[in-house]
Formats: C-alpha cells, sequence, structure tokens
C-alpha cells in the first residue's frame, strides 16, 4: 500500500490504519460466522430484531460521518504533509476519528446480525485498536511533537469522541 509520503514528511499518510481495520473486521466477520452461522447460538427474536437492527442502521452511520469528517473534511493530509499536529475540528472531541468511525461502523454492521454473542467483537475490537495505536502511533507521535502531544493525550480521547476536558 503506497502511503504517499513526501520528502521530509515524517509521518506515513495511513499509518497503521488500514490494519487495524482489517483486524477488526476479521475479528467481527469471524464472530459472525461462528456465532450466528455455525454454532447457531446466542440469536435474539422479537423485539430484539427491530431494537438491534433500529441501533444498527444508527451507529453505521454516526460511524460513517465520524469517518468522513476524520479523513475528507478536516484537512489532515495536509498536517501530516506539514508535519503538523492536528488538535481542532474533529481531533479536538476525538484523536482518531478515522479509527473511531471503522469500530463504530463495524460494531453497528455486528448488530444486524440481531445476536447477544456478537456484542463481545467490539470488546475486542476495541482491544486490538488501543493497544496497536499505543504501540504505534502514539509512540511515533509523541516523539515527533513532545509536550504539544503529551498534552493533546490529556484532554481529548483516544476512540470515543467526547467534549473537549480541560488540562490541569
Amino acid at each position: 500500500m503506497k502511503n504517499f509520503v513526501k520528502e521530509g514528511q515524517k509521518l506515513p499518510l495511513y499509518g497503521v490504519g488500514p490494519y487495524i481495520v482489517y483486524g477488526m473486521a476479521g475479528v467481527t466477520i469471524a464472530a459472525i460466522v461462528i456465532f450466528h452461522y455455525i454454532l447457531k447460538i446466542g440469536i435474539l427474536g422479537s423485539p430484539w430484531i427491530l431494537i438491534f437492527r433500529i441501533i444498527a442502521g444508527l451507529l453505521i452511520a454516526l460511524g460513517l460521518v465520524i469517518w468522513g469528517i476524520g479523513s475528507l473534511g478536516s484537512g489532515m493530509d495536509k498536517n501530516i504533509s506539514e508535519n503538523k499536529l492536528k488538535t481542532d475540528g474533529i481531533y479536538a472531541w476525538v484523536r482518531n476519528p478515522m479509527y473511531s468511525g471503522w469500530w463504530i461502523l463495524i460494531l453497528g454492521i455486528s448488530l444486524m446480525w440481531h445476536n447477544a454473542f456478537l456484542l463481545i467483537p467490539p470488546l475486542i475490537n476495541w482491544g486490538i485498536m488501543t493497544f496497536v495505536l499505543k504501540r504505534t502511533e502514539e509512540k511515533w507521535l509523541l516523539n515527533l511533537y513532545g509536550d504539544e502531544y503529551g498534552q493533546y493525550l490529556k484532554r481529548v480521547n483516544r476512540c470515543i469522541p467526547w467534549k473537549h476536558r480541560k488540562s490541569s
């Protein structure tokens, strides 16, 4: 996968993102196949089918919006190519909106199967995302931006969009 790194650019444009997303999708697909089609356990009936599917639709839409704002509407590509830390816009609400969007979208997709056991993969996916981000991108950014990024870590959530916290 080409990362479109320009001369002097310190970070790749895509980072570990595609691997995180592929991993989360793989965990979810495996769980759907195992619990819903092979073992056929945890499948919920009425009224849960409708409840799960309404929530699923809302989460899929929310995930697409968050991902879209983070990837297409934030100007992040420019910040990466200029080696500038992005902390405004959606990045003032969540440090990783593109990963968050995918996580929320995949959670929504898994709920379409109205299966209680499919509430487990989002927790596993959360762990995958947290583990990988802590050991890769967060280290890279802390090394690149130092205390500026350290302060950003303290006030903005990693993966759940939330109101800006005041740093002390």
